[in-house]
């Protein structure tokens, strides 16, 4: 039976996952959380009924969850799982559900413990394939007709142990892309930090692929606060962008040879453009409160359109934290009766921080 609800996140941010979840998933009836073990990469929250997580991962708006790297209607756990034939049992499970799929994941939780089974999950991905194929579920390239629409499913195989595993599923438009809702990245070599990867996934991860055509093409304009040594800078350069690089902090002087950028020794928020700018970034360490005051100024005064910026959460409180800042930017944009769309996610390259994309519209 399908009931749960699996959540992937970042080890050590389970308790803000169940929160944020326990907080939405009321409207689609009653349930709670069952699992949420502190460094286990993953939350199960679970419905009295399968009806309420199909309707959950159908319906609850993917992109609206901060903590949450992907969200799978989730069977309760099948093991043990004999070593010499883990793939029937699962196969079977499949089809006693009726899921049908274009295509599927075999994954395990994110964190160095579960890194033990990432060699299994590659290896089994093969014998599922063919499997799946044979059973007549693995559709690929189709899309299945539900009873709900045209709408096309993905199937998840989680294990918990060698033994233990999960059969699940999400909707392909309502759900992350990648294995482990990770995007691996690789680190540009001439980029001058490593935190260029940060706004690199946070592009992905916002924008779909026309947006990044339309919003990151030559000859746009974006302003950098806190941009030293320029890791975020150069994600706009690689693009054709002009960017205000406004940090006291010296910038890889590759970038100012680009003549594309524009170093302003000044602070970040006290920094006025002379003319509104496409994008706003920020990466500045300070209080989230103070950065979320300061992205919806920038949005309120129509110095942007675009604002992508990072919000260092405390130790402790950090979920109603966000949901402070939250309250924060619609309290600025609020007044100005600016109509704008706001979207925070914790991204696989942050650490103890969150990302948010604030769009006028």
């Amino acid at each position: 039976m399908i009931r749960n609800i699996l959540l992937y996140c970042r080890a050590g941010f389970e308790n803000e996952c169940s929160k944020e979840f326990a907080a939405v998933a009321q409207e689609f009836g009653t349930g709670e959380v069952k699992l949420a073990v502190p460094g286990s990469g993953y939350v199960l929250y679970s419905f009295l009924n399968e009806k309420s997580a199909h309707d959950c991962i159908k319906d609850l708006p993917f992109p609206a969850l901060t903590f949450s790297r992907q969200m799978i209607a989730a069977s309760d756990e099948i093991g043990p799982l004999s070593a010499g034939d883990r793939v029937a049992p699962l196969v079977e499970a499949a089809k006693r559900e009726g899921i049908a799929f274009s295509e599927f994941f075999v994954e395990t939780a994110d964190t160095n413990e579960a890194k033990e089974l990432s060699p299994l999950c590659k290896k089994l991905m093969g014998p599922f394939s063919g499997a799946f194929s044979d059973a007549g579920l693995l559709t690929v390239g189709e899309r299945e007709e539900q009873s709900d629409g045209l709408l096309r499913r993905r199937l998840h195989i989680f294990f918990s142990a060698t033994d233990r595993a999960r059969i699940g599923y999400s909707y392909v438009n309502n759900s992350s892309p990648w294995h482990q809702g990770i995007p691996r990245l690789k680190f540009p070599a001439a980029a001058p930090s490593r935190s260029t990867l940060k706004l690199e996934e946070a592009f992905l991860v916002f924008l779909t692929d026309e947006e990044r055509r339309k919003r990151l093409r030559q000859g746009l304009t974006a302003v950098d606060l806190g941009a030293s040594p320029g890791g975020w800078t150069w994600q706009f350069v690689s693009r054709g962008v002009r960017v205000t690089a406004v940090d006291n902090g010296t910038m890889d002087g590759k970038l100012i040879a680009s003549g594309l950028v524009q170093h302003v020794r000044g602070d970040g928020f006290t920094f006025a453009p002379k003319r509104p700018v496409d994008w706003m970034v920020s990466d500045i360490v300070d209080q989230p409160s103070r950065i979320a005051r300061l992205a919806a100024q920038w949005m309120a005064r129509k110095w942007c359109r675009y604002c992508i910026f990072n919000l260092k959460l405390p130790m402790k409180k950090r979920y109603e934290e966000v949901c402070r800042c939250r309250d924060i930017i619609a309290s600025e944009l609020g007044r100005s009766e600016t109509k704008y769309s706001l979207q925070i996610k914790q991204l696989y390259h942050d650490r103890e921080e969150v990302t948010a994309i604030l769009v006028k519209l």
